[in-house]
């Protein structure tokens, strides 16, 4: 794994499944109308002019001459028929291009959502089932459409949009990049290249501005620098290239058990935020480390913590020497600069154990390193560097072995003779590396060779040496020994390192199977607190959110002792996503250290940790395994949260379809026979006359037919399938006819129109803008007292249109301004006015289906105001 120059068998595998299916090609922009369709088009000429088999499977042209001249030369695939209700929608047909099967498919705006009853809900997952039958796919997408992207540019935007695309598409895809600088696309919306005039739902001053985007077109180039890094490394494992290979910038800093770890770490903060890259912290697991004292240990946790509160990764390797770790690692995750600590050592030091970051630089040509001086700052009385409980037992148990095999060897003299004697002496020099480590061992082989010389090499019971031959001898022997207690002091030493590696590894397999198994909340916290608790030797608890405040729903050992400071912490933690309590920044009185479960979804629980002494809740060489821990405990919380979420959208969803089948077989069938009780009382009174029966049945069945009319559009709505036929509308004409359907309920009040006649036309769906005006005109009446006012206002500013409806009534709810727009929403008191709640509902979704802005708010001192606003773009074309 250490090899750089040998292939990475992750990377054949994903190669050879790379072969089985079709390439895809994304051409990624910033914002509509940078030419994504354009370029996708011409490349796709150019294969056919090529001889490839192109096929067109959908493109949006929205319009643009341009662009439609471009889809002449291509295969035309006929879009697939989807019936909605009354309305037929055309949708991508994937089973006419699996049937024609061509090299290479066009499929536009891959973030596309399916109309209801395609086979996949979004178009990406076509493309997908595409190339894995071994079709080719060229598709278009902007920056804003990427799932991790989505909020970030929502933050800036103000428009979060709905349909997203996983990051995992690109990944796994080839990136262009179709780029405009800004004041060129804002030129092209401009001149209409970028919608045509009815369809630009955005103003200039928003989506479109100048800043915003610059920053999408920073974000577009950000994403396919990312795309071309990781496709360039993956080119690079599978060939075994050596080499960093960067396109992006890869930090590592070398944390090791010296004083200065936390101003490393900031060092290395501040660097990779200055190359904007990302950065790991790295411990070199030694067998110097199982000698390392408390103090040491508890700096290197220290600085790790740090690290991880500045938003690094953090990675233990365990090797040889440091050296050797920092080598591999480097090599392994191809990094560009490692930022290390170097302090004064004496010459004396650096002779017997080098310098790592000298041996770096001669080692790692492509590498910068960048050092930072670090103090070394002497140790406080009573600390010492390494634990050395054991060396004086040891070396009294080296020295007692050897004197027994020299009692041994002394009956065995006269048998076996003085030649074989040295080898023996081997014996308790290899079994004392072996149980106590190495200086014990290089005792006992001085002590080993004094005891042969004193008592087998002639003159016997003097340390003198007569025989040249014996003196050579004896040196042989002393190296021998000291070699070989090195190389078992060694190896005991890796073995040490890797059964707890290899047995911390079996834990985490065994504790990812137990929450595998485990199918509820309670089950899943009792099989956290339990398995941290026995691998740490803490104990545990974990807390869940329980309505408004958090509870204890696992514990090891059960009934743990929480005072009102580690509720506090707990809470907090909860609340922030942040450590709290001992040995944190936040409460650290409390005998507890809580632990987020952070996930995509949120904080779902906060695990709390206590150590049964005063020392670290996580020494430092158990932070990866408990962050290892902490992680798979997140993961299987979301995974409980996601099958809950999932059941609840199940049965929403059957609920939503039994509502609508309701709603429309209501709004049908009864739709007849309430016509028929009109038609009878307009006979009758024109028979007998109109008297106040005929005329209270016949205004109760137009409401009545007003209500199933509400609960057919909203059947509408609801199915996404309402039909925009935009055009050129006068309001005046508009608010009078809505006036005239609704005379019978405007009769008690006085109606008002502020709508001055020099205002433009605007764009709208003409029997869409009569049942807005209708229902907001039909509530103003309902809550309003007889005989006051309602005013039809219209105003004309410098970017927008609106027009609005003021009534004088008891006005609007505080804080529910927003909410007034749900489905079957009421104010207080409106079952006594026979209310569905549905109305403002329809006026919200026929003004969202033309691109318009629903709003209701308060009027002073009382009455509410229920406004709908074109966009600049809705009445521009109409005004000039």
């Amino acid at each position: 794994m250490t090899d750089p120059a040998r292939p990475s068998p992750e990377s054949l595998l994903k190669a050879a499944k790379k072969e089985t299916r079709g390439r895809l090609k994304i051409f990624l922009g910033a914002a509509p109308g940078v030419g994504k369709t354009f370029e996708m088009l011409r490349q796709g000429a150019e294969m056919l002019r090529q001889g490839v088999d192109v096929v067109a499977g959908i493109v949006e042209t929205h319009g643009r001459v341009e662009t439609e001249a471009l889809v002449g030369p291509f295969e035309i695939l006929p879009r697939r028929a989807i019936e909605r209700g009354s309305h037929t929608l055309k949708e991508f047909d994937i089973d006419a291009m699996l049937a024609r099967r061509p090299r290479v498919a066009l499929i536009d705006e891959l973030a596309h959502t399916n109309a209801p009853g395609s086979r996949h809900p979004k178009r990406w997952q076509d493309v997908e089932e595409l190339r894995d039958a071994g079709i080719d796919v060229l598709t278009t997408l902007n920056i804003q459409h990427i799932e991790s992207l989505n909020d970030v540019v929502a933050g800036f935007t103000r428009v979060r949009v709905r349909e997203t695309v996983p990051d995992a598409i690109l990944d796994d895809a080839e990136i262009e990049v179709v780029d405009l600088p800004p004041d060129e696309l804002i030129e092209r919306l401009k001149a209409g290249k970028v919608y045509v005039p009815h369809e630009a739902t955005r103003a200039l001053g928003h989506f479109f501005s100048k800043s915003n985007l610059s920053a999408l077109r920073e974000l577009a180039l950000r994403r396919a620098a990312q795309a071309v890094d990781r496709s360039l490394l993956d080119h690079v494992e599978l060939v075994g290239a050596s080499g960093n290979w960067a396109v992006g910038e890869r930090v590592v800093v070398a944390v090791g058990d010296q004083p200065g770890g936390d101003a490393l770490i900031r060092a290395a903060k501040r660097f990779a935020d200055a190359m904007r890259a990302p950065w790991t912290a790295v411990t070199v697991e030694t067998p110097r480390s199982a000698t390392l004292g408390e103090a040491a240990r508890t700096r290197m946790a220290a600085a790790l913590k740090l690290a991880t509160s500045l938003g690094a990764g953090i990675a233990t390797v365990p090797a040889r020497s440091v050296l050797d770790g920092l080598r591999a690692h480097i090599l392994e995750t191809r990094a560009t600069a490692v930022v290390i600590g170097k302090s004064r050592r004496s010459w004396w030091f650096e002779l017997r154990h080098g310098s790592v970051v000298d041996q770096l630089v001669r080692e790692l040509d492509d590498v910068a390193i960048h050092v930072v001086p670090v103090s070394l700052a002497p140790a406080p009385d009573g600390e010492t560097a390494v634990r050395r409980p054991s060396a004086l037992r040891g070396i009294a148990a080296g020295l007692g072995m050897v004197a027994a095999t020299t009692a041994g060897a002394v009956a065995l003299h006269p048998i076996v003779g003085s030649n074989s004697i040295d080898l023996i002496y081997l014996l308790p020099i290899i079994a004392t590396a072996t149980l106590f480590g190495l200086r014990p061992s290089l005792v006992a082989s001085l002590a080993a060779a004094l005891a042969y010389n004193f008592f087998f090499l002639p003159p016997l019971y003097t340390f003198t040496i007569s025989d040249p031959q014996n003196v050579v001898t004896l040196l042989v022997l002393i190296v021998v020994a000291v070699v070989a207690s090195q190389l078992t002091g060694r190896l005991k030493r890796e073995a040490t390192i890797g059964a707890r590696t290899a047995s911390e590894n079996a834990a985490l397999a065994a504790f990812g199977q137990r929450l595998a198994s485990v199918s509820d909340e309670t089950g899943t916290a009792a099989a956290v607190c339990e398995e941290v608790a026995r691998l740490l030797s803490v104990s545990t608890v974990l807390f869940a959110r329980d309505d408004a405040t958090i509870a204890p729903i696992g514990a090891s050992p059960p009934d743990p002792t929480l005072g009102a400071i580690d509720m506090a912490a707990a809470e907090w933690s909860f609340d922030r996503g942040e450590i709290s309590g001992r040995d944190s920044g936040t409460l650290t009185s409390s005998d507890w250290q809580f632990h987020p479960l952070e996930t995509a979804l949120g904080v779902l629980g906060v695990l709390g940790i206590a150590p049964d002494g005063s020392g670290d809740p996580v020494p430092a060489d158990k932070r990866i395994l408990f962050t290892t821990l902490l992680g798979q405990a997140a993961l299987a919380h979301e995974r409980l949260r996601l099958e809950a979420n999932a059941r609840e959208v199940g049965a929403l969803k059957q609920r939503d379809d039994l509502r609508a089948t309701l709603l429309s077989s209501m709004g049908h069938d009864l739709k007849t026979p309430l016509t028929a009780v009109v038609a009878a009382a307009d006979a009758l009174a024109a028979e007998h006359g109109e008297s106040a029966t005929t005329a209270t049945l016949k205004g109760e069945a137009r409401r009545l037919r007003r209500v199933f009319d509400d609960l057919v559009e909203m059947t509408r709505i609801e199915a996404n399938a309402l039909v925009v036929k935009r055009e050129a509308t006068d309001l005046t004409d508009a608010i009078a006819a809505a006036a005239h359907d609704l005379r019978a309920e405007l009769v008690r009040h006085s109606l008002i129109l502020d709508v001055p006649p020099t205002l433009p036309l605007v764009e709208a769906d003409p029997r869409m803008l009569h049942h807005i005006l209708i229902n907001l005109l039909g509530n103003a009446a309902k809550f309003s007292k007889p005989g006051s006012p309602i005013t039809v206002q219209a105003r004309r500013l410098p970017d927008q249109m609106v027009l609005s409806v003021l009534d004088e009534g008891p006005g609007l709810p505080i804080g529910r301004e927003t909410s007034l727009f749900d489905r079957f929403t009421r104010v207080d008191g409106d079952d006594m006015s026979g209310g569905t709640g549905l109305g403002l509902a329809i006026v919200k979704g026929f003004a969202d289906a033309m691109g318009l802005t629903a709003t209701a708010s308060n009027r002073d001192p009382s009455g509410a105001a229920f406004s709908i606003t074109w966009p600049e773009a809705g009445i521009r074309r109409i005004a000039e």
